[in-house]
Order: C-alpha cells, then sequence, then structure tokens
C-alpha cells in the first residue's frame, strides 16, 4: 500500500505546481503518480481497478497537456523571436538602402545577435534563423570599416541618422509654401513648450530627428503612461492587457494594398466621431490612393507602408496644439473576459490599424474614458486637414441648403474634402422610428444626385443600427430599377445583413440630423503660415463688447485676388477643459489697413466671428483685385484665464501675417469727476472748463512721437476726450493740429489716437456727456517714446 500512499502524496504535489505554474515539476509529478498507481492496480480488487484506471488516465493527460502547452508556448516565443529578426532586418535593409550606413551596422548586428540567441528545436525555425544571422552578419562585415562590429551591442540606443540638434521649425509640407519666417519665436517655443503637457502627459513637437526614432528592444516594449484609464463599460468586461500577437496568429499592421473602411468598428469607447473619421480616412486612402491616415503610423517599411513591430513599439504623428506632435505607445490592447478587444478595431482579425491609431488618440485624450468629441476635432488631430463646422439650419433665412449638398457632392468626389454628419438629441420615439443613435456621428461616404434626387450614403461606426426611412433597404416605395442600377445597391440583398451602412435622401438628413463636420484639404491652397501666442487673462477687458484694442491683433495682407481662409485653434491640455470647454472664442476680420483696432463694431467688422466653444474656428475672407489689408483681432466672450492659441492661414495667393505689438510705453492716471470738475460736454460752456486737464509732455527724440490715449469709465456714462496744442519746442516745426477728439461720446470707453508728435506740452480734456455725472475713471497713455503726464489744476 505504500506505492498508493506514495502516488498520492505526488499527485498532491502535482497538482500544487500545476497552480503555482511549474510546470515541469508538474508533468513529472502526475507522470509518477500515474506510474504508481498502474503498479498497484492488479493488486487491488475488481471494483477499485476502475477508479484507479480512471485516475492514471486523468493525471497521463493533464501531463501530456501540460508539455503540450509548454511546447507550443516554446514555439510560439521562437517565432516571434522569428518575426522580431525579420523586423530587424527589414529595417536594417531600408537604412541599407537609404545609405544610412550606421544604423544599418547597429540594425545589421542587433539582428545576428538576437538570432544566435533564439534557443529552438524545431529544424526549420533554426534554419531559418541561420540564413537571417548569416545575411546580417554577412552585410555587415562589408561595413565593417565605418564602425567596428564588436562594439555594438542590441541594447545600444540606435543613433539618429538626423542631427538631434536639428532646429523647431514653422511646419513645412511639399504642397504649401511658407510665407514668412520659417523659425518660431522664442516666444512662439514657449507656448508651443507649455501645450506639449496634455493630461499629464509630454507629446512633443514632432521634428525631423524623430524620423529616426529606436522601434527595437531587448524586451518588449513597455509605455509606463500606455495602460489607459478604461471606461465604466470596459471595466466590467475587462480581462487583461493583450499584445497583437496573443490573439492574431499573424499580426499585421495593414493587411492589403489599402485599408477598409467598411472592416472599422466602434465598441464600447465612446469615439465616434473618431471612428467615422477613420473610415472616411480610409475611404479617401482607397479611392485616391493618397496616404493621408496609414501615413501617420510608424516603423514603417522602405514603401513607406506602416508594419507590425514584434517589439510592440509604435509613433503615431498628431496634429495637436497647432502643431504635429510624437506620440509614443506600446500595442498592449484592453481585451474582455468574454474573449474579444474592448477597443475599437478592425473586422480582419489580424489587422491592427484601427485600435493602435485609437490608442494614440486615446492616450491624447487621458484615456478611454474620454467624453466624445466632433470629427473637425479627431479628423484635424489626424490628417491636418482643415476643420469647418456646418450647421443645418433649415428654419433660418441664411442657410443655402441646396449650396451646402452642392459642395458637399462636388467635393467630396474630387478629393478636396472629408465630411460627417451628427445627429443632435431624438426622442425616445423617434429614435426607434428612424434607426439613428442620438447625438451619434456617421461616416460620410458618398454623395450622389440621381435625376434630381440628393442622396448621402453613410455608415454607422457601431457596423450596425440603419436607417429606416426613405430609400432605406426597407424603403419599397423610392428604389426604382433605374436608381438601384445607377448606385449599384440591392436593397433586398442588404437587407440580409446589417453591416450599418446605408443610404439616406437629404431632405430626411436636414429634418433628423444637426450638423455636417467638413474638413478640407490643404492642398486646395498655396501658401500658409501661423503664428502661436498666448494671451494673458489679465490683459483687456473680461468682455470685449465696448473695447476690443487690448485683444490680440494681426495685420494680413495679401497680394493678389485670391482666397484666405484663416484657422483659429485654442491649445487644450486638460480633459476637463476639454469636457466641459466654456471658452467662447472667435476671428473677427476688419478692413482697416492692418491698423489697431478699438471699437469692436467702429469700423464694422467685414466679417463678424460667431463665438463658439470649440477649439477650431475657420474663418474665409475672398481678396478682391490688387492688394488687401486686413486687421485681424482674437475675441473670447467672458474671458476667464488666459488661453494660448494658434492663427493659422491657408491662401491661394502670397500673404503676409504679422502680430501688431503694443506701445513700449504705458502710463495710468486714475482720476474722478466729482462735484464741480463734473463739467460735461462742450455742449456746456460754462461747466466744460472745469473737467479734469492732463498736461502731456513729448521730449525730444529723433522721430515724432506716437500716442494713443484710452478713457475707462462708468458704462452707465458716455465719455469722451479731446487734445489741443498748448506749445511746441521747435518753433519752426506746425502743429500737426489745434484740437483732435476722441470723436462721439461712448459709453465706458473711448480711444483718441495721435501720430506724429513733435516735441512739446499737449493738454488732454476728459468727460461725461451731461454734467454731474460723478465717478472714477483711468486715463492710459500709450506711447512709442517715454512721456510725462501731469494733472493741470
Amino acid at each position: 500500500m505504500s506505492d498508493i500512499t506514495n502516488a498520492t502524496e505526488a499527485a498532491t504535489l502535482a497538482v500544487r505546481f500545476d497552480q503555482t505554474g511549474q510546470v515541469d515539476k508538474a508533468v513529472e509529478c502526475y507522470r509518477t503518480a500515474a506510474r504508481l498507481l498502474d503498479r498497484v492496480c492488479d493488486h487491488v480488487p475488481s471494483e477499485k481497478q476502475l477508479e484507479i484506471r480512471k485516475k492514471v488516465k486523468e493525471y497521463l493527460e493533464r501531463a501530456t497537456f501540460l508539455q503540450e502547452q509548454k511546447d507550443r508556448a516554446k514555439q510560439a516565443e521562437s517565432e516571434r523571436g522569428m518575426q522580431q529578426c525579420y523586423f530587424l532586418m527589414q529595417q536594417a535593409l531600408d537604412a541599407d538602402e537609404a545609405s544610412l550606413k550606421d544604423l544599418a551596422l547597429q540594425l545589421y548586428t542587433q539582428a545576428v545577435e538576437l538570432a544566435v540567441s533564439i534557443n529552438t528545436s524545431d529544424p526549420d525555425v533554426k534554419q531559418k534563423v541561420k540564413n537571417v544571422a548569416a545575411q546580417a552578419l554577412d552585410r555587415a562585415e562589408e561595413l565593417k570599416g565605418i564602425k567596428k562590429i564588436s562594439a555594438l551591442s542590441i541594447n545600444e540606443p540606435v543613433k539618429p541618422a538626423v542631427s538631434p540638434r536639428a532646429q523647431l521649425q514653422r511646419e513645412q509640407s511639399v504642397h504649401l509654401k511658407v510665407t514668412g519666417k520659417q523659425v518660431y519665436t522664442e516666444e512662439e517655443k514657449e507656448v508651443l513648450r507649455q501645450t506639449s503637457n496634455i493630461n499629464d502627459n509630454c507629446f512633443l513637437p514632432f521634428m525631423d530627428v524623430d524620423y529616426s526614432e529606436k522601434f527595437q528592444y531587448a524586451l518588449p516594449f513597455e509605455d509606463k503612461a500606455s495602460k489607459l484609464k478604461l471606461s465604466s463599460k470596459q471595466e466590467k468586461e475587462f480581462d487583461s492587457w493583450v499584445r497583437p500577437h496573443e490573439v492574431s496568429v499573424d499580426p499585421k499592421m495593414i493587411v492589403g494594398d489599402y485599408v477598409d473602411c467598411y472592416s472599422i468598428k466602434q465598441t464600447i469607447v465612446s469615439d465616434c466621431s473618431f471612428v467615422a473619421s477613420l473610415a472616411v480616412s480610409a475611404l479617401y486612402e482607397k479611392r485616391f490612393k493618397k496616404k493621408i491616415i496609414t501615413s501617420i503610423i510608424y516603423p514603417k517599411n522602405k514603401n513607406k507602408v506602416p508594419v507590425y513591430n514584434p517589439f510592440g513599439k509604435y509613433m503615431v504623428k498628431l496634429h495637436l496644439n497647432g502643431v504635429r506632435r510624437k506620440v509614443i505607445i506600446d500595442d498592449r490592447l484592453p481585451y474582455s473576459k468574454y474573449g474579444r478587444l474592448l477597443c475599437s478595431y478592425s473586422s480582419n482579425k489580424n489587422e491592427f490599424w484601427v485600435s493602435i491609431l485609437e490608442k494614440a488618440y486615446m492616450k491624447v485624450m487621458g484615456g478611454y474614458d474620454f467624453p466624445g468629441s466632433n470629427s473637425n476635432i479627431d479628423l484635424h488631430a489626424l490628417t491636418g486637414w482643415i476643420p469647418e463646422r456646418c450647421a443645418l439650419r433649415s428654419g433660418e433665412a441664411d442657410f443655402n441648403a441646396g449650396a451646402l449638398y452642392e459642395t458637399l457632392r462636388t467635393r467630396t468626389a474630387r478629393g478636396d474634402l472629408l465630411a460627417t454628419a451628427a445627429t443632435g438629441a431624438l426622442t425616445d420615439t423617434d429614435a426607434e422610428r428612424t434607426g439613428l443613435v442620438p447625438a451619434h456621428a456617421y461616416a460620410v461616404l458618398d454623395v450622389r444626385n440621381v435625376n434630381g434626387v440628393k442622396l448621402l450614403k453613410l455608415k454607422n461606426p457601431w457596423s450596425h443600427l440603419r436607417w429606416r426611412g426613405n430609400y432605406s433597404e426597407l424603403d419599397t416605395a423610392h428604389w426604382t430599377p433605374e436608381l438601384r442600377r445607377e448606385l449599384n445597391y440591392d436593397p433586398d440583398s442588404a437587407a440580409q445583413y446589417d453591416n450599418g451602412v446605408f443610404w439616406i435622401d437629404y431632405a430626411s438628413i436636414l429634418n433628423f440630423f444637426d450638423v455636417f463636420y467638413l474638413n478640407w484639404n490643404p492642398e486646395i491652397f498655396k501658401y500658409t503660415f501661423c503664428i502661436h501666442q498666448k494671451w494673458e487673462a489679465g490683459t483687456g477687458p473680461a468682455k470685449d463688447a465696448f473695447n476690443v484694442g487690448e485683444n490680440p491683433q494681426y495685420s494680413l495682407r495679401a497680394h493678389s485676388p485670391g482666397a484666405v481662409w484663416l484657422l483659429l485653434t485654442r491649445h487644450i491640455t486638460d480633459i476637463d477643459d476639454f469636457r466641459d470647454n466654456n471658452e467662447y472664442i472667435t476671428l473677427l476680420v476688419y478692413k482697416n489697413n492692418g491698423r489697431r483696432v478699438y471699437y469692436p463694431y467702429d469700423p464694422p467688422p467685414y466679417i463678424d466671428g460667431i463665438r463658439i466653444n470649440s477649439p477650431h474656428y475657420l474663418c474665409k475672407v475672398v481678396v478682391s483685385e490688387g492688394c488687401d489689408t486686413f486687421t485681424l483681432v482674437v475675441s473670447q466672450y467672458e474671458k476667464s484665464r488666459t488661453i494660448l492659441y494658434t492663427l493659422r492661414a491657408y491662401a491661394t495667393c502670397p500673404v503676409s501675417l504679422d502680430k501688431l505689438h503694443t506701445y513700449p510705453y504705458t502710463r495710468t492716471i486714475r482720476g474722478e469727476w466729482s462735484g464741480r470738475t463734473a463739467g460735461g460736454c462742450e455742449n456746456h460752456r460754462a461747466t466744460y472748463p472745469n473737467n479734469p486737464k492732463f498736461i502731456v509732455t513729448v521730449p525730444e527724440a529723433r522721430s515724432p512721437c506716437n500716442m494713443v490715449l484710452e478713457l475707462k469709465g462708468p458704462k452707465q456714462y458716455q465719455i469722451g476726450m479731446d487734445a489741443r496744442v498748448e506749445s511746441i519746442d521747435d518753433p519752426s516745426v506746425t502743429a500737426p493740429f489745434l484740437k483732435e477728439s476722441s470723436g462721439p461720446y461712448r459709453s465706458g470707453f473711448v480711444y483718441l489716437e495721435l501720430r506724429n508728435l513733435p516735441a512739446g506740452r499737449y493738454i488732454i480734456t476728459v468727460s461725461t456727456f451731461y454734467p454731474g455725472q460723478e465717478g472714477p475713471f483711468f486715463l492710459e497713455l500709450k506711447s512709442t517714446c517715454e512721456v510725462t503726464c501731469d494733472a493741470r489744476n
């Protein structure tokens, strides 16, 4: 009976080793227990033999299973090592072909060292490893004259092929010419530095040196910030973080020649606008054979196609806070306990570009629990295409529904435009009746006019749940044979499988949708320029309804007929700001010859911008014959904090965009109208002379002095001021004026601009419109030279 005791002890140990993952010991103990039980089987009563043989079989089967599982894992590890070798070899060959000899030598060396470290008993794998190592070693030996192979190690960082001292320059494009200075000012660099820190991560501007980013490591790459915060829906299902090779037998970044918009599927992450943006971008790539979305994923092969990296590191180039920025992630993805990815993915189980791009964007947004966005923001981040929001306002006189439809139809067909459509709030009844999802984004895949019937082809990012109204697959009245033939669409076949794709008429769009998000191809322009700036919270009034003189202002000069589009982008660095955006910004355009504007509506704005709480605001300027010079004013409703922003011009003609600088010298004088000194305007001749007066002395200088006087008082009073020449230091110089006035009396704020002042003394009188209007005032003098200002008794 000692064999049974020993078998019991061996089985107990086997279970313990099995539970703790000690496979070799568990296998040995299971087999020992089976052998001991088999030995005593013939010496026990027949009624016990069946039970013992069942146990023997159970132990042997468990031992075999564990051994096969270990062998499979070892085989998978060997194959993964081979993938890494091939990746290194391909990167080395690409670098070699590009004449980057140092980089190629290091990659060849890493491939050799990795190949040597692979331990496998599979003869096929052994031969493949041997072939890769031999090829890499042979080529490395040829390059030895550049650097000794013995001096390299797999753990050494790859040296960049481009000098790391490359300057951060204003963004350039092969399609758009930068019209101003190439290098950023120190002020602009500081703005870009501050807004590189987004949601507790740092995303630096993308520079040429980043094309030499290292993608190969001794161990699988792990980004400390890449285990992103999950949404509550994800947390309920979450099991673990997995890498592509753990859920795919042959992981690839892209399967086939082009990405497929129909394969993109949104799951439980609330990013419908982002997934819709991926869909329209993927369709554009396939239709126009131009890479606008896959081009932002690294690493790539020599054909500039993104490739699967078995080392687990990826770099994505996104347009964020005014410039292209570098986003580094690893390839760990959230996985459900029900055996599915908890992120957006491609329906091709071996393709991972959708999941990788989404993870990079979610990292920027603070995690998978981000509050949602819109396609203007998402497509601009992904492609850099120019965002424009077109609200569907069918009941308003200035809304031209027909023109918008023709723009969508003609410009998407030409490749000038990417579009998505979004619903607003819908009642439960309307949502159930129409099949539309409230507050949801849909990709616009096609826009067609067939014999006067205006149709759009849309895709729900969920890849299911379709429109149920006119021209849906359920509609038996409108699908004529001619229409089916023209659109190559069979509603009967479409009804067999719900992939979320449907046709809908434009009238229904206007009835049930709220907005189109358009993103324009920058290639429709020839020139560009941008400025990155900061607007301090304490600069200017909180509300600029009376005074915009202290707002950031710019001179825009266009040199021939054409179009200039101006994109104002507010930088956002915190998810709470994104979730609850209370900053309403806009751009006002004046035909003011590039001079500073002080009153919001005098002169009347050429374009009066609408204040919106979106990070992007687009303004379109038409340039007439000759040369037009405009003044641009950044405006914000109820400014409460410092904002950092980018102003970017896109133009079909040469343009210059310059900041209007403020005067270098400023003096502020506080006073009041009280009793006798509240004398009213000049209409009241007896009391007007009693108003507060100030003597401004302009010193001798190399050039005449320019000055702006700003008077601020109670908003309930109409106020004004005038300037008179008291004396000129040089008798031979003619006084520039006898009297200048701030013009009509205004509520709370007026200004007076005096130009080309010679040295001398000038009397400034400030007044309210009516006598007896008492209260404080501030007189601010801004000048190009240092002046003195004294109250006159």
